[in-house]
């Protein structure tokens, strides 16, 4: 899952402009190659190449050779329950990182946990677009959470507040215009998302098939075009999504989650553990083209626990290790990191996320989540 930081905010009243869909498009001018990643402190140099890459203007497809479906914003979601959907990317250069999760039915909304403990919990009216920007342009994350008024939506496309995400058959379009926390600036700009392939399988995550994972295009290339900050960088990405019949917490303890870029394609281990023991292991591989490959997933390696204790393992190739380049968020109950790994023969980068429901789930901790998701006036 993909949450951020964790600093007291000062107070936000957003811009409740409505966002424009523009499916056409402005293109982003691909950084310059060389220079250090900005994860690795200026000291090494970046390890693995990035996704493979398709050509902006070339349609994606489905795994089965059929039109690309795409991201279904409007499927109905249960009480409690909640979709989101998750683009993370690095740029060539190295220089760049960026996250960015739509969410209906915000997991890690304290509103939202508080009107489930109260026996409501419309997921309509928790809705947030979650943006961290990493790298060299300086780090910033923005999570506003909005009401039922402030959310729109149709098949292939959504308006959460002043931004929006729209998909048109070979790009998913992310505009956004937030103001982030602690301290009050404006992000706007956008990023555009062009899969390789479009994916069109889920994957139970618990016993009971109340959660599901869909990579929907784990080979992607991203182009970020920012106005604030000014920002303009493209690299390999990718997009998945996620939903869910009930709360996280009530069907899991804990999950280790990576994405690596391989020199063909990438690779995806998810390692959970629900309520009542081990679940899923997850380990699937995916070439540029759409095939997907189930490979066992290798041995568990322990990663160093983070500032806040969050405990945080991958899998290696056996005889090798990770190493944790850079921790890009560090919070009570998650984790999202940079590791250089070994995995499918191939030294490699990956995207690493570590997640602690029990920790959420702390009256403490619940208490502390406001200051750094705010929730709109209007």
């Amino acid at each position: 899952m993909r949450i951020a930081g964790f600093w007291p905010p000062e107070p936000v009243r957003p811009d409740a402009a409505p966002v424009a869909r523009d499916p056409g498009g402005l293109r982003a001018e691909v950084a310059p190659h060389g220079g250090r990643p900005f994860w690795a402190g200026g000291a090494a140099e970046r390890v693995g190449p990035a996704v493979g890459v398709a050509q902006p203007d070339a349609g994606a497809v489905s795994d089965g050779g059929q039109p690309a479906r795409g991201p279904r914003f409007d499927a109905p979601i249960a009480a409690g329950g909640y979709s989101w959907w998750y683009v993370d990317a690095l740029s060539d250069d190295g220089q760049h990182g960026i996250t960015l999760i739509a969410l209906i039915g915000s997991v890690f909304s304290p509103y939202y946990a508080a009107a489930r403990r109260r026996g409501g919990g419309d997921p309509l009216n928790h809705s947030s677009l979650n943006v961290a920007l990493y790298g060299k342009a300086g780090y910033r994350w923005s999570m506003t959470e909005r009401g039922r008024n402030a959310l729109k939506r149709g098949e292939s496309w959504l308006q959460i507040g002043p931004s929006g995400l729209d998909w048109d058959g070979t790009c998913l379009t992310i505009h956004i215009d937030e103001i982030t926390v602690p301290l009050p600036r404006r992000i706007r700009g956008t990023v555009r998302v062009y899969p390789t392939a479009m994916l069109g399988q889920s994957y139970p995550l618990d016993p009971a098939g109340r959660h599901h994972w869909e990579p929907l295009a784990p080979c992607a290339r991203v182009e970020v075009a920012m106005e604030r900050p000014s920002l303009r960088w493209s690299g390999g990405g990718y997009l998945d999504s996620n939903r869910g019949d009930e709360p996280l917490e009530a069907a899991f303890r804990r999950w280790d989650w990576s994405r690596t870029a391989l020199k063909h394609g990438a690779a995806v281990l998810y390692d959970v553990t629900g309520r009542d023991g081990p679940g899923p292991l997850l380990g699937l591989r995916f070439d540029p083209a759409g095939g997907v490959e189930r490979f066992e997933p290798p041995p568990h390696v322990p990663l160093p626990t983070t500032g806040w204790r969050v405990k945080r393992g991958t899998r290696v190739d056996p005889q090798h290790g990770a190493r944790v380049i850079e921790t890009l968020e560090d919070t009570p109950f998650y984790a999202r990191s940079v590791l250089e790994t070994r995995l499918l023969g191939e030294t490699a980068t990956a995207m690493h996320e570590s997640l602690c429901l029990d920790r959420f789930s702390s009256r403490v901790v619940q208490a502390m989540l406001p200051f750094r998701i705010p929730r709109a006036l209007r």
